[in-house]
């Protein structure tokens, strides 16, 4: 039963080769591509204007040169998002419910984001390990502190995507299994779970989408400590 349960989140082979590459490709094949057309489609048009209110509500309160990060942070959030959604559908995988490609993703980011910060304001980015006025035999416990808050950002970046979003498909295979297990001894029961299901499908996909917003602040927040 423990390996059915967990079977959804290994990566899917055919032939022996790993299907991941696979599943992080289809997103970008799914969205609509710019035309020669005057008039944008209904859809260009959604899109273009979520990926505009996207963009201004991350970096509008950031410095200028956080500007230059845009295109790939507004990517990366569109890219966790369609992938975020697609795994919800029946016989899908999700790529981003294993910690390695979270992790794949985090880890540079945030890396690139504190080496902009150590380039272009070496003192400023220093001055974050040690406040100003801290008692001398607190030095060494405060500078142990903020460094290892500062390496356990990319794993915390990593682990909240993947935990969210493994406890979500977990709940929907558990009250899915429940629902036909139940039918033959309650109608009722089992469509009272079933009416729990609907619902926590509705929340799983409020989930998805907010975790990718989320990944994309917590990036941006620490861009700006960096800019």
């Amino acid at each position: 039963m423990t390996m059915d349960l967990f079977s959804q989140f290994s990566s899917p082979t055919m032939l022996g080769m790993p299907l991941v590459l696979v599943a992080m490709l289809i997103p970008w094949l799914l969205f609509p591509m710019p035309s020669k057309q005057w008039a944008n489609s209904r859809i260009s048009s959604l899109q273009n204007w979520f990926l505009m209110l996207f963009t201004k509500q991350i970096f509008l309160p950031m410095n200028l040169p956080a500007h230059k990060w845009a295109f790939l942070l507004t990517s990366l959030m569109v890219f966790l998002l369609s992938m975020n959604l697609l795994g919800l559908f029946p016989y899908t995988f999700t790529p981003t419910t294993q910690l390695s490609i979270n992790l794949g993703l985090a880890v540079p980011l945030w890396l690139a984001t504190v080496l902009v910060g150590f380039r272009n304001q070496f003192t400023h980015s220093l001055a974050h390990f040690l406040p100003e006025g801290t008692p001398t035999l607190l030095i060494p416990i405060l500078i142990l502190i903020e460094t290892i808050s500062l390496f356990i950002r990319p794993l915390a970046l990593g682990v909240r995507l993947t935990a969210n979003l493994t406890a979500g498909h977990l709940l929907i295979h558990l009250i899915s299994s429940a629902v036909s297990a139940i039918f033959p001894l309650s109608a009722t029961a089992s469509l009272l779970t079933l009416t729990i299901l609907v619902l926590l499908t509705i929340l799983e996909i409020a989930v998805a989408m907010i975790q990718a917003y989320v990944f994309i602040l917590l990036l941006s927040l620490y861009l700006q400590e960096n800019t």
